[in-house]
């Protein structure tokens, strides 16, 4: 099963100055104002090597940049090989949550083998950066974000014995998160209760599917199943954990020629209760509602109007559903992509897969501005359930793109994985 190691990390010295301004969030969502902020608080800021804007070849310079910082000794790897313990404290409607993970070196298996499993759709155009990133710098800048099964507490308890001791870094972020580090050399045990583990992917399915690509580029030029390129840095977090929080990621519809209101909402009738919400507020409290009654439901907006979407039955939806697995059913983003998107607005799954008319945004605020901007419509949807990504995994589908976003983001700074030999 999953091949988990200890290695020796690369971390930032004293000499870069504090560890709260040389980290970052993951790069797919921070804005070039943003990035330019993190770099004028501390130009050795890890933005500068995984998001690189620099130069005329953007990813020569984040390799160039790498290697001068390492000979500066901005950058010093451990002296031996470690385990790393990550805790993020958080607080979400006055409800306190601490998610941790181990962070080390998993060894790299194609989906089809059952070891890492994956339950989301990827897009090229982010595959093809993070490539050619990795091809440059010969890093991980950032960790994968997996869970696994720790029903009997073990790896639990491990690290629990670990994190009682001081940590390395602890620092709180402007989002109000606590970020701890911890690392072990003890490493043995470890290894060994990950022996029997499956890793399904939270988050980070491009940096997986690049690190496989990487992997076998290397094999051409002859690197063995030793290697380090054989290996992608990750952060195990158990299923049971009680940290883990998934939000929703909504749909912004656009560029829809003929795109009528009144037309969505009349086929949308034939399989759905609608009912129209006063505020964005009562949609929201309805649709936690349907969520906890177990209903298939999302929400609409268009023309400063609050729709609620309640599926009336599933065997409505078969037709459109008839070669999608049993796991996939179930879910509301399912519905909504095949039913509504599909079906009844007529955007193929190429426009679909490449944003041709879809947008996707966290915020709901931010879906009402863009319709009121000129966008044809927004979805509101539920989060999926933890059980639901494992369900989907276990079955080898995969859900639409976007469906998942878990919360929050582990930081990117903390620790580098070299693979470059």
């Amino acid at each position: 099963m999953a091949i988990v190691k200890p290695f020796k990390g690369m971390r930032y010295s004293k000499k870069a100055g504090s560890i709260e301004k040389l980290v970052c969030p993951p790069y797919d969502i921070i804005s070039e104002t943003q990035r330019k902020n993190f770099l004028s608080n501390n130009p050795y800021n890890v933005i500068r090597l995984e998001l690189p804007r620099e130069g005329e070849n953007i990813y020569k310079t984040a390799g160039d940049t790498l290697k001068a910082w390492e000979e500066e000794g901005i950058l010093i790897p451990e002296k031996e090989n470690c385990f790393y313990i990550y805790e993020e404290q958080f607080n979400i409607d006055g409800i306190d949550y601490s998610l941790k993970g181990v962070i080390g070196r998993v060894k790299l298996t194609d989906f089809d083998e059952g070891v890492v499993i994956p339950h989301e759709n990827t897009l090229s155009a982010a595959k093809e950066d993070r490539f050619n990133l990795m091809c440059a710098t010969g890093c991980n800048f950032s960790q994968v974000y997996c869970l696994f099964p720790d029903g009997d507490k073990q790896v639990t308890e491990k690290m629990e014995s670990i994190s009682s001791s001081a940590p390395l870094h602890s620092f709180k972020d402007s989002d109000g998160v606590t970020h701890t580090l911890w690392k072990t050399s003890d490493t043995e045990k470890l290894q060994e209760l990950f022996k029997d583990k499956c890793l399904y992917i939270a988050d980070g399915h491009h940096r997986y599917e690049t690190g496989l690509r990487y992997r076998n580029e290397m094999r051409k030029k002859g690197a063995d199943e030793n290697s380090n390129s054989e290996y992608i840095m990750m952060m195990l977090v158990p299923l049971e954990c009680e940290g883990l929080v998934v939000f929703p990621t909504h749909r912004i519809v656009h560029s829809l020629k003929d795109f009528e209101l009144r037309s969505l909402i009349l086929n949308c009738r034939e399989y759905f209760h609608v009912g129209e919400m006063s505020s964005s507020a009562s949609l929201e409290r309805n649709m936690k509602q349907e969520f906890e009654r177990g209903k298939i439901c999302f929400g609409l907006y268009c023309e400063g109007r609050f729709y609620l979407l309640t599926l009336k039955n599933s065997a409505l939806a078969d037709p459109c559903l008839k070669d999608i697995d049993p796991s996939l059913k179930e879910l509301d983003v399912t519905v909504l992509h095949s039913l509504v998107l599909e079906n009844i607005l007529g955007i193929n799954k190429e426009n679909l897969a490449n944003q041709t008319n879809l947008k996707y945004t966290r915020d709901i605020n931010e879906a009402v501005s863009e319709v009121d901007g000129g966008a044809n419509c927004a979805f509101f949807l539920n989060p999926t359930k933890v059980s639901q990504i494992a369900k989907v995994g276990n079955a080898g589908e995969k859900m639409p793109q976007k469906s998942t976003y878990f919360y929050p983001k582990l930081i990117t700074g903390l620790v580098i994985n070299k693979i470059k030999e």
